[in-house]
């Protein structure tokens, strides 16, 4: 059985850091669209985001790719990984609370494990994984209410975009195993934005014409968030996490993000969730902890240590 890599401290913090910048990136959202339009706030962020990252590439001396096979990946990536997702959260976000779209968005880890398991033979789910996978999707029906979804009034299908979103980062999450293996992660992150940015730039002037200069402050804070924090820097601090902690444990950052999120939405707008948002994203976190399973393994010796049976007492 393979190891799982211990946490350190500094992994911890960075963790937490990085599930703050994320929880902000949903207010961010709410803040640009007072004056931005969806397709322009997500080709900005992508832009700025990709031409970041290539200045990351060039000062650590990466070599870039070449070949029309790694810029159609790279295209498949973007796609999937940036331009679609960014744009459906933002788009629900027009209709639903931020803390909401945070929690509907922590589905990405359940739904990337169902699509790896559909996809690789080696990802099967099996009883426990499968047990994990059920209590999420239960946590997300609770978190959506069945009624909302009976009336589809424009606040069910807000969550439905969401749900959109993290299904596409689940199936990023698969593509990315085939084209991004053994390639620079700083290089990866590179190429993706690039490819979401020749997407969404055209679009965004095509459907909402050249964004408008006179912005207010707030608004131009929050775009600049979105693609220096949210975008550039959240790929820099996630890669670097994943080499402290290992891929496995970065699933827990998805715990933290929705709590973020609902406080600043809490604090900055004043959003109230009802209490079915609470308990779903429970299951949904009960879900995923079954999935990582060591939260089991941990609580089976001491269940064990504590049986009259074992030779105690």
């Amino acid at each position: 059985m393979m190891k799982q890599t211990s946490i350190s401290p500094l992994a911890w913090a960075l963790m937490a850091l990085l599930a703050l910048i994320w929880g902000g990136s949903f207010p961010s959202n709410r803040l640009a669209l007072a004056e931005v339009g969806v397709l322009t706030t997500v080709a900005f962020r992508v832009a700025l985001g990709a031409l970041l990252m290539w200045g990351v590439v060039a000062l650590r001396g990466i070599t870039r790719p070449r070949g029309l096979r790694v810029w159609a990946g790279f295209l498949g990536m973007g796609l999937l990984n940036n331009a679609l997702p960014f744009t459906l959260i933002v788009w629900g976000q027009t209709r639903i609370d931020s803390g909401l779209a945070a929690i509907l968005n922590a589905a990405t880890a359940v739904l990337g494990v169902a699509v790896a398991a559909a996809v690789f033979r080696d990802e099967r789910l099996g009883l426990r994984k499968g047990a994990g996978v059920l209590l999420g999707f239960t946590g997300v029906a609770v978190a959506i209410g069945i009624g909302a979804l009976a009336r589809f009034d424009p606040g069910s299908l807000g969550q439905l975009a969401v749900l959109g979103a993290a299904l596409s980062y689940a199936f990023a999450g698969a593509l990315g195993r085939v084209t991004t293996r053994g390639m620079a992660p700083e290089l990866a992150a590179a190429g993706m934005l690039t490819a979401a940015a020749l997407v969404m730039v055209p679009a965004a002037l095509l459907v909402e014409g050249p964004p408008p200069l006179h912005l207010a402050p707030a608004t131009w804070g929050a775009l600049a968030y979105l693609a220096v924090f949210a975008t550039a820097g959240a790929y820099v601090l996630y890669y670097r996490v994943m080499q402290l902690a290992g891929a496995g444990n970065l699933s827990l950052v998805t715990l933290l993000v929705a709590p973020v999120a609902i406080v600043i939405g809490a604090v900055m707008f004043h959003e109230a969730l009802p209490l079915r948002a609470y308990l779903g994203f429970a299951l949904l976190a009960a879900g995923l902890i079954v999935i990582d399973g060591r939260a089991l393994r941990y609580w089976r010796p001491a269940q064990k240590s504590r049986d009259p049976a074992a030779g105690q007492g």
